[in-house]
Order: structure tokens, then C-alpha cells, then sequence
């Protein structure tokens, strides 16, 4: 019997010992599980917007040339009032991407972080291609994506850099009738 004294302390201390570690996994575990779940919400967002310029542009195609923008949307919050047609549907664009389409206080928390957009002319003629582009910062490095220029090099490492993109393009809407060339609306 004295050989055996304090063999239930030894065991339960064990026990707590591998409880504890046990916990921490799962605590790690919980934490990997949030940082997912906000990376599918920006990249939800992100398709959000995408597919919401993308049908802008389809719907005004006569003026697809308008929607170029020479530098990336979602800056600033801009104010939309007295513009019309692509310059209305780029300033809505814009502040969609800056997040003003929910705020708390004076924060801004519509969009994903540092949300940016860019719309890329790649063939002038018909059919006319454009490249669509959506762009934010990840919670952790992955990989640096390719295809886009958009918010290169803005959220510190390259491979936080998360972007979306979408080719579009229109065809001839109108043949010349002599020549059976594309008329360019």
C-alpha cells in the first residue's frame, strides 16, 4: 500500500494536462474557423459586386466604353448626385466598393477591407472585351494573385491580396448591310 500513495494525484494531473492541451486545440481550431468564415464572406461580397458592374455595363453596352476607369474604385465615398448613365453607375460602384452602403458610427462596414475595383478595356473593336476586377485584403497570405494590376502592391504582403475577375464581352450588335462589317454603336 505505500508503494501506491499518491498515484491518483499523478493521474489526475496527467488528465488535466492533456485536457488543457486539448482545449488549446480546439481553441486554435475555433480561431482558423472565424479567419474562414470572414475570407468566404469577402469573397461572397466580392462576387457580389463583381456580377453588380458586370450587369451595369450589360445593361448599358452602347456606352460599354464609359466604364473604363483609368484609375481603381473604392477610395473614397463619392457623392453620385447629377451623373447619369456610366458615370452614375461607376460613382455607385464606388461607394459600394468604400463600404458606404453600411456604416457604424462614421465606419464604413460594407465591403470587404480595402475594397477596390477596375475595369480594363482589352480589345477596342468588336467584339469588345473588357476584364472586370475586384480586389481586397486577405486575413492571411496565401498566394499573390495574378491576371490584375488592381491593388497591387496596397495591403502590404502581395499574397494578402485577394482579387476576383471577370472577362466580359459584346458582341456586334449591328452588320453594316454593304459590307458585313460590325457597326460600332
Amino acid at each position: 500500500m505505500r508503494g501506491q500513495a499518491g498515484t491518483t494525484m499523478i493521474e489526475l494531473l496527467i488528465t488535466i494536462a492533456i485536457s488543457a492541451f486539448g482545449l488549446l486545440g480546439i481553441a486554435g481550431l475555433q480561431t482558423r474557423m472565424h479567419v474562414s468564415e470572414m475570407e468566404a464572406a469577402q469573397r461572397a461580397q466580392a462576387t457580389i459586386l463583381l456580377k453588380h458592374m458586370i450587369d451595369r455595363i450589360a445593361a448599358n453596352r452602347k456606352s460599354a466604353m464609359s466604364y473604363v476607369t483609368a484609375s481603381e474604385l473604392g477610395t473614397a465615398v463619392q457623392d453620385c448626385s447629377g451623373l447619369t448613365s456610366a458615370a452614375l453607375d461607376l460613382c455607385e460602384w464606388n461607394n459600394l466598393l468604400a463600404g458606404a452602403s453600411e456604416t457604424s458610427g462614421s465606419a464604413r462596414l460594407g465591403a470587404m477591407i480595402g475594397a477596390r475595383g477596375c475595369i480594363v478595356n482589352v480589345d477596342a473593336v468588336m467584339p469588345r472585351k473588357f476584364v472586370v476586377a475586384v480586389v481586397w485584403q486577405g486575413l492571411t497570405p496565401t498566394v499573390a494573385p495574378g491576371g490584375t494590376t488592381c491593388g497591387a502592391n496596397q495591403y502590404g504582403d502581395e499574397r494578402k491580396r485577394r482579387a476576383m475577375l471577370a472577362p466580359v464581352v459584346f458582341g456586334c450588335l449591328q452588320n453594316d448591310i454593304d459590307t458585313g462589317a460590325c457597326v460600332t454603336p
